[in-house]
């Protein structure tokens, strides 16, 4: 899909989709967004002082500087920031910031060039990626060491990803015969001064968290059949009493899966089951019953957290924002990240509580006490020197302590920084990392926990299971043998791992 950016509003589907990447080529957008570009230039002409151009940054604000030196100081932004630490972001979270700094920047309201445009426009069609390290920013003038890395490479200096490896930007300039960009007045501070590496890491995780929410439902929709369970939980006039959008949405999910399962009962037979069978229960356990309440206050979440993503992303966040149109300066704080921060924060409790029942219904799982007959850690030898699924739940378990234990609000940790200049700051890149963080825990539980569920279809008979759980069967029996026996397991992990991230049970 190839993605146009003028000054619209671009949803988050668009940017995941981009493969290719232009600015708009209309005349009238042009000429509306030189409009603030021309208006700075004349201000700075007229010796008018203005933060960040003609002076000092932050707490150095009340020293002015000629246009002369407005170059220098454009040119040191980006250097003296270069002290980013930690592991790179990954080169596709990297794009997405690329995206995103070229969205807010072409709203027109940064007093930049259209010549910058068209550079972050030549990094994305050339796929000049830049190597941006993970740690040192407090979401504080936004992202302003991380984002110093694009600044630097669109001048030249530094080092990106290209063609799968990462070499100096100056030597893929050399190749590819590309100038060095020189920066106008107030155009590094333009690229520097936003919150657009916090929101391609929300971007990122939040593509990685509506995969893992759907498989989750999946496996609950399984856990439903396998352990041979009451659907009454899921039907409508239940969820139509409680209306809530992502309770409806995740009951209806979860039931549409188990349709056609000759496993389950329903209100309507779970009476003479109850007469019949003196094990069961009138009613199943609350992580089996409430699946549809837990993980509806996640979805509704994950659609709040979106929005509030993408409304950053289409935010112009930088400092001072130029009114071309009606000629004034306004300094203010659009970089400050809360939206993001509280978004990514939430969804660090809501992973939590995703990781919480996972737990809980894998341990029913492998628990002959409540797995309705599918024995001692789904094991199908009945042999005493055999342990099936008994150390895998301890590894599923011990993911689950991993997510959990990060769940503390990054928002609240404020930092003061820069001689208390950045007194409140948003922390907003923390809590996205924290929240990234718990994507790949998640995945492995899943992983383990599917593996679970085909062996117990593997002991109930495939032949009675859903048309649905037929085929997660099959995927996960095309990378993952029965076990027959003791054996080590994490190379099949790792191979459940890759469906799981491509989305193959969800």
């Amino acid at each position: 899909m190839k993605l146009t950016i003028d000054d619209r509003y671009i949803r988050l589907e668009e940017i995941c989709n981009a493969s290719t990447v232009q600015v708009s080529n209309d005349a009238h957008f042009e000429a509306n967004f030189l409009l603030g570009h021309t208006f700075l230039m004349n201000e700075i002409k007229k010796g008018k002082p203005i933060y960040g151009v003609t002076t000092g940054y932050g707490a150095s604000g009340k020293n002015y500087l000629t246009y002369e030196q407005s170059a220098i100081l454009q040119q040191n932004l980006y250097r003296f920031h270069g002290c980013g630490v930690g592991e790179p972001l990954s080169s596709k979270t990297s794009r997405y910031a690329l995206i995103c700094r070229l969205i807010s920047l072409s709203k027109g309201k940064s007093g930049i060039s259209y010549a910058l445009l068209q550079r972050l426009e030549l990094l994305l069609e050339k796929e000049i990626i830049p190597v941006i390290p993970s740690l040192g920013s407090v979401g504080a003038s936004g992202d302003l060491t991380p984002l110093s890395y694009i600044a630097a490479v669109i001048a030249g200096e530094r080092e990106v990803w290209y063609e799968g490896a990462i070499v100096p930007t100056s030597e893929v300039y050399a190749k590819l015969g590309i100038a060095p960009y020189v920066f106008k007045p107030k155009e590094a501070l333009a690229i520097m001064n936003g919150t657009t590496i916090m929101s391609a890491i929300a971007l990122s995780s939040l593509e990685s968290f509506e995969v893992i929410l759907s498989s989750m439902e999946s496996f609950v929709a399984g856990m439903f059949e396998v352990l041979l369970g009451d659907t009454t939980p899921l039907d409508s006039f239940v969820h139509e009493a409680k209306p809530f959008t992502g309770q409806i949405q995740s009951a209806f999910n979860i039931k549409a899966k188990i349709e056609g399962s000759k496993l389950t009962h329903g209100r309507d037979d779970r009476y003479d089951k109850f007469f019949a069978d003196n094990d069961l229960n009138i009613q199943d356990t609350y992580s089996m019953r409430c699946a549809p309440q837990v993980l509806g206050v996640i979805r509704d979440n994950l659609e709040i957290s979106k929005k509030w993503v993408e409304q950053e992303i289409n935010s112009v966040n930088d400092n001072p924002l130029i009114d071309g149109k009606n000629q004034k300066i306004y300094t203010s704080g659009n970089f400050y990240g809360g939206y993001v921060a509280h978004a990514m924060d939430t969804l660090k409790i809501c992973a939590a509580n995703l990781a919480d029942l996972l737990d809980k219904e894998f341990a029913l799982l492998v628990d002959h006490k409540f797995n309705r007959g599918l024995g001692e850690n789904l094991k199908l030898s009945r042999e005493h020197y055999f342990h099936g699924f008994k150390a895998m739940q301890i590894t599923l378990s011990s993911l689950s302590a991993d997510v959990i234990k990060n769940t503390t609000a990054a928002s609240i940790h404020s930092r003061p920084t820069e001689s208390l200049n950045q007194d409140k700051v948003s922390m907003g890149t923390t809590a996205a990392l924290d929240f990234k963080k718990m994507m790949e825990p998640l995945e492995l539980m899943l992983s383990i926990a599917f593996m679970g569920m085909a062996q117990a279809v593997d002991i109930r008979g495939k032949e009675s299971v859903s048309p649905t759980l037929l085929n997660y069967y099959e995927a996960i029996r095309e990378h993952a043998k029965p076990l027959l026996e003791d054996r080590r397991m994490d190379i099949d992990i790792k191979e459940i791992h890759k469906i799981i991230r491509k989305g193959a049970l969800a």
